[in-house]
């Protein structure tokens, strides 16, 4: 049987990224271009500026795919880029060179949803992950609980009604003065941290109800930050970290497994880059290995947003010829499922 090797695209946000993934599952190659420095002294990422990065990058981060990966142009079977959920502005670039490498090229392009990508992260260096399972897509822009029947098939069981966990992690960072990315800064400080100094509140919404809200919760923190700053009171911030984090994490662990109950299955994977998150990975553990379920995530660099996913899911859109048409342009709210 002939491999199949696919180019994906990926600039729905701050990172360049191209990749060369073999059968949906070996990376040829994982080109990333991180924008973290340029945004960081906004405290997050400005659109325009990242956009305009794309456009100076987008190029020479796709040959330097081809070049690791030991392939030429012609090599590759299809292409496969981002056209959303993301940014509008930084999605259009990478579509965009997507589909005019396509026509060039004489290959066929397969348009990706962003959150398809996540999950099919969870293939890539793992044959033993396959469909049917819950996942838990956590990033700075989505939390989403999906029940994947099959392979670019799935059920959304739930999701964010405000804001995704991500985007909390980022702001609270920001107000503690940790840094940006807030994950990784608020992941860093908790580990000094007493995960009980401070009970924040946990939003579980309705019995029966996999959805996720945050935004009561970080108003939450902000308040007790304002009020020990008008009573002068001093705190550790590591501490205030710590409890936050145990807050958001409680409530992702407790509603994924909840649904890996209720439908049966008897695996769990995570991916996006929560999904990075010590707290969330060792919590989630616990609670798999409790209840016998497998528990699956990818390397840290298949978390964040990276092209290799992209190609992971375009696989397998073109097994089941699913193409493109020319018309296809940047969706910034796609849906899933």
């Amino acid at each position: 049987m002939k491999d199949v090797l696919i180019l994906g695209i990926e600039t729905s946000c701050d990172e360049t990224s191209a990749a060369i993934v073999k059968n949906g599952r070996e990376v040829l190659s994982n080109i990333i271009y991180s924008q973290i420095e340029i945004h960081q002294p906004f405290g997050g990422v400005v659109p325009e500026v990242a956009s305009r990065n794309h456009v100076k990058k987008i190029s020479s981060i796709v040959d330097m795919a081809f070049k690791e990966a030991g392939i030429g142009y012609s090599d590759i079977d299809a292409v496969a880029a981002t056209y959303g959920p993301g940014l509008v502005g930084s999605l259009l670039v990478g579509l965009s060179f997507g589909k005019s490498f396509a026509y060039a090229a004489k290959k066929p392009l397969v348009g990706i949803n962003h959150i398809d990508g996540h999950i099919s992260a969870n293939y890539i260096g793992n044959e033993s992950v396959k469909p049917p399972f819950v996942t838990l897509v956590a990033s700075g822009g989505h939390s989403h609980l999906i029940y994947v029947k099959d392979y670019d098939s799935y059920d959304v069981l739930g999701q964010t009604r405000d804001d995704a966990a991500g985007e909390a992690f980022d702001k609270i960072a920001r107000t503690l003065g940790l840094g940006y990315p807030g994950g990784p800064a608020i992941d860093k400080a908790a580990l000094e941290g007493d995960p009980d100094f401070v009970q924040f509140p946990r939003a579980y919404l309705e019995d029966d109800s996999y959805d996720f809200s945050f935004s009561g919760l970080k108003s939450a923190v902000l308040n007790y930050l304002n009020g020990m700053k008008m009573k002068n009171i001093k705190y550790r911030p590591e501490d205030v970290a710590a409890s936050f984090q145990m807050a958001v994490v409680e409530v992702l662990t407790e509603k994924t497994i909840k649904a890996a109950l209720d439908y049966k299955t008897d695996r769990v994977c995570l991916s996006g880059g929560v999904a990075c998150n010590s707290l969330l990975r060792k919590m989630m553990r616990e609670k798999c290995d409790a209840h016998g379920i497998a528990l699956d995530y990818p390397a840290p660099s298949l978390c964040t947003d990276n092209a290799a996913m992209i190609a992971g899911a375009g696989y397998h859109k073109y097994q089941k010829g699913v193409f493109a048409p020319e018309n296809l342009t940047a969706k910034p709210n796609l849906k899933i499922g």
